[in-house]
């Protein structure tokens, strides 16, 4: 599989030819590029994770992609008339090269004002990880793991602790549009230390940068 990091959440992955795409929301730049996209995961409603802009530009290049997210996700998706298959915890679906396991079931709490909305992680292939907007660790080994860089829900410290909980072979930033460079500087200093605590190596990938997993 090849991962190509979007701006903030978005992932893309291309297996054999097909495309998968994770979280493209509203700080990631216009999907351009998604003929054979097969799939389409949302870990949860935030428009940081998804938009129906985005979901119609790559609906119109694969107009057969099935989208998955999960319940908050499918009533935000069906208001906008985009119809999302719902998955839970547990589930597990497998669309063209690519086997999705879920996890987690709820975003990080942000502040006791805001409501807890759903959220799942998931993990791709057995091999990479990405939990949405929590630190729920999925319980079985990662090769590449997607670690939250910036978040109204996080402090660095807990994203370290994240890390080493997880000990992937891999791990690289994400959802780090809220930071300057001098912020992203110094996440990546620290979850690079993290990584390497479980003797896992850190890939400080930038918008546009691919991983070959």
């Amino acid at each position: 599989m090849r991962l190509t990091k979007h701006e903030h959440a978005a992932l893309e992955i291309v297996e054999n030819g097909q495309r998968l795409f994770i979280d493209p929301g509203a700080f990631t730049t216009p999907i351009t590029e998604a003929a054979a996209t097969v799939a389409v995961v949302i870990t949860h409603e935030h428009n940081d994770h998804w938009t129906p802009e985005q979901l119609r530009r790559i609906l119109e290049q694969s107009p057969g992609a099935r989208l998955f997210g999960p319940e908050g996700v499918v009533r935000a998706a069906a208001v906008e008339g985009v119809e999302v298959q719902r998955v839970d915890p547990g589930d597990e679906v497998e669309v063209g090269p690519y086997r999705l396991r879920f996890f987690g079931g709820s975003h990080a709490v942000i502040h006791p004002s805001i409501p807890v909305v759903d959220n799942v992680g998931v993990l791709v292939n057995d091999s990479l990880y990405y939990a949405g907007d929590s630190f729920v660790a999925p319980g079985v080994p990662v090769e590449v793991l997607a670690a939250p860089a910036a978040a109204p829900w996080m402090k660095i410290s807990e994203a370290m602790d994240y890390v080493i909980a997880v000990s992937p072979r891999r791990a690289f930033p994400t959802h780090e549009m809220l930071l300057a460079r001098a912020g992203k500087d110094l996440s990546n200093a620290r979850l690079r230390w993290a990584t390497e605590q479980g003797g896992g190596e850190y890939v400080a990938l930038e918008p546009g940068d691919t991983l070959d997993i």
